[in-house]
């Protein structure tokens, strides 16, 4: 259905080259959508950066604080895209749903991957950095090697996760997170503003 290991491989690839040039290659499916929820990933890493900065413009930190609402928002759609594709095709190749649910999709398991990969290549930049004190590059090594195992358990976990889908031990449903902040009809914040100003 998914090959696990091509996840890993085509996360590892766009986040390296997102750091030269943002360009988006995938087009067959769920290729696309998971390589939309690592973009969405990669720019909230970098705009929560931003965000954390103190001597900053503040309309930068509120632009920032919008950008990081917009993103969280697509990279939740994504995850969603990814849950409703394999579930249309366990029932496009007649796979029966198993008794047991899982809680965690599949579509969060591969989001927890993409973010865990940011953080591996965000540590090992901290190892080569060269005015990194050596207890600092030796901390962050460290760190690079337990998330290394901690990538390792979940796309194992994942690919096991996959399989009794396939083999119908195993049933999931598309969780919708609702998010209420970016929706005015929702947010009390947003229409009671609404309101005062009518």
């Amino acid at each position: 259905m998914i090959d696990v290991k091509k996840i890993l491989e085509l996360q590892l690839k766009k986040v390296s080259q997102w750091h030269q040039e943002m360009a988006l290659s995938e087009e067959s499916m769920p290729w696309k959508f998971i390589e939309e929820n690592t973009q969405w990933n990669f720019m909230l890493w970098h705009e929560e950066d931003i965000a954390r900065i103190k001597d900053i413009d503040p309309l930068r930190i509120v632009e920032a604080k919008r950008n990081i609402d917009k993103y969280n928002q697509n990279r939740n759609n994504s995850m969603e895209k990814i849950d409703e594709w394999i579930l249309n095709y366990l029932e496009t190749n007649g796979i029966q749903p198993g008794a047991k649910i899982h809680s965690e999709t599949p579509g969060m398991m591969i989001d927890r991957l993409s973010i865990m990969t940011l953080k591996i290549y965000h540590m090992q930049e901290e190892v080569d950095r060269p005015d990194a004190s050596d207890e600092h590059k030796q901390k962050c090594a460290d760190r690079v090697k337990v998330l290394s195992e901690q990538i390792s358990d979940l796309s194992e976990a994942l690919n096991g996760v996959l399989n009794n889908l396939l083999d119908s031990s195993l049933r999931f449903k598309v969780y919708r997170q609702f998010k209420m902040y970016n929706d005015p009809s929702l947010n009390p914040q947003l229409y009671n503003r609404g309101q005062n100003e009518a």
